[in-house]
């Protein structure tokens, strides 16, 4: 008998309970060798007084197993409570999020029975850090924080995971015709990786484009790898396309752990009435066992999935009449695909993950140049001032020191000052950049905003402007 691999799993809140014993049931009977290792994370832990619904019995299980196979979770209303994925993500280092999203037509309605792609999302970064400031009693900021070693990990991944599965295309999406640096340094590296797959076709969109043709569609797309918040839009919509978003599983990957998971919610209104599909779990399981080495166990529990819904055998979710057969619970959906292990579907197309390279799917950060020429060269300073453009630019005017001249005054990315438009609408948050005519000191800007502060201007934020070899590394806005 093989050695048995062990795994955390955690049942969930609302209907979690009721599809981690289906999910478990199939996978001991299709011969999945685990041991499981029980925890209890989300709301009870939430109300218990852990902020991010999580304990440190917890922790101490799944950073021992390294494998985290979760239900969904209710996170309790209210100001205070940290969400449990985005801590397990960041705390894991599960970079990549990774969602098929494939029709099963005709025994799924769909639109697009040719639909068969696979999203790769980033999934410790871009605006999901969290970052947020108010900056005044009408502006409030997010940073959308973008890293090369991030955007090589994610990139790398997508085409290692192409390679791997036998994918032949891999699609990205960017805004960097306007956020040209940050969405231009993802393009960027997406560039840079894909010159090293030449056997793998590369193409690349504008987000908004790219979307339009992604919903109208998504049978063009094969691979298709996004930083954080595109992919987590474009991830469900591409699974409501497929059919429904009860077919489709996440895996979350690190490079020393990974979680699996539906992508759906804990839906505490269906709670224990057994009519939860446990389909998005059971295909978030099948994921974790490829990750842990048992393709057979996938590959027997994957056809007998895939049988029971070529069958018509559906919960109520994807359940259809002249197409589904039989409208089953929760518990018999189980037993209906147990019924089927060991058999292949015969329209649907089969899997053989057997066949597959023997080793899971990783990325690295590639080398990149670390003797760039970083100067610094001026400041952004951020004021809270009511008064007019005119009557801020006198009093800047008056501070300014011979290493540091106002450059320009803009507000919401327009600039207003010099040659502005009277018509710009303008809010309270002015953004006041100084520049001299070479390098400056980090001491000669701390000068010029305690300059700014003793003539009582409010200063509430300040950026330093760089040059790294000698390219701006600000916008103009």
């Amino acid at each position: 008998m093989a050695k048995k691999h062990p795994i955390t799993v955690a049942y969930g809140d609302g209907i979690g309970p009721e599809i981690m014993e289906a999910t478990l049931h199939i996978l001991q009977e299709g011969g999945a060798e685990l041991e499981i290792e029980t925890i209890e994370i989300g709301e009870q832990v939430y109300l218990a007084g852990e902020a991010a619904g999580i304990n440190e019995k917890a922790w101490e299980s799944i950073r021992r197993t390294k494998v985290f196979l979760k239900a969904p979770i209710t996170t309790p209303q209210g100001g205070g409570y940290r969400s449990v994925n985005v801590t397990i993500r960041g705390a894991m280092g599960l970079y990549a999020n990774v969602r098929p999203c494939i029709s099963y037509a005709p025994f799924v309605e769909t639109k697009h029975p040719e639909m068969d792609l696979v999203i790769v999302r980033e999934n410790e970064e871009d605006l999901y850090t969290g970052i947020e400031y108010q900056l005044t009693p009408d502006v409030c900021e997010a940073v959308k924080l973008i890293s090369r070693p991030a955007c090589e990990k994610i990139t790398r991944f997508a085409f290692e995971y192409a390679q791997h599965y036998g994918r032949k295309k891999v699609t990205t999406f960017t805004k960097d015709n306007i956020l040209k640096m940050s969405d231009g340094l993802f393009h960027k590296v997406f560039d840079e990786i894909g010159e090293e797959y030449p056997k793998i076709e590369k193409e690349h969109w504008i987000i908004d484009i790219g979307a339009a043709k992604f919903a109208h569609s998504p049978e063009a797309f094969d691979v298709v790898v996004l930083a954080n918040l595109y992919g987590d839009i474009l991830s469900d919509v591409g699974a409501q396309l497929s059919g429904s978003v009860g077919l489709v599983g996440s895996a979350n990957i690190g490079e020393r752990g990974a979680m699996f998971e539906a992508i759906h919610g804990s839906a505490p209104r269906l709670a224990g009435k057994n009519i939860a599909n446990p389909s998005a779990l059971l295909l978030g399981a099948i994921q974790m066992l490829l990750y842990i080495q048992q393709p057979e166990a996938a590959s027997r529990i994957h056809n007998g999935w895939l049988k029971t819904l070529e069958d018509g055998i559906h919960t109520k979710d994807i359940y259809k009449e002249g197409v589904s057969r039989k409208k089953v619970g929760t518990r018999e959906f189980a037993e209906a695909v147990v019924d089927r292990l060991g058999m292949r579907p015969e329209k649907l197309k089969a899997v053989d993950y057997t066949q597959l390279p023997k080793h899971e799917v990783a990325a690295h950060i590639g080398s990149h140049p670390i003797s760039v020429k970083r100067e610094l060269i001026g400041v952004d300073v951020y004021l809270y001032s009511h008064d007019s453009v005119g009557k801020i630019q006198e009093q800047l005017f008056g501070l300014e020191t011979p290493s540091l001249q106002l450059q320009s005054i803009t507000n919401r990315g327009v600039r207003v000052w010099p040659e502005g438009n009277p018509d710009t609408f303008c809010i309270d948050q002015w953004r006041c950049r100084f520049q001299g005519n070479s390098m400056v000191s980090p001491q000669v800007i701390g000068s010029l905003i305690h300059r700014l502060a003793d003539a009582r201007m409010d200063v509430i934020k300040s950026e330093n402007l760089y040059t790294f070899d000698g390219k701006p590394g600000f916008s103009d806005a």
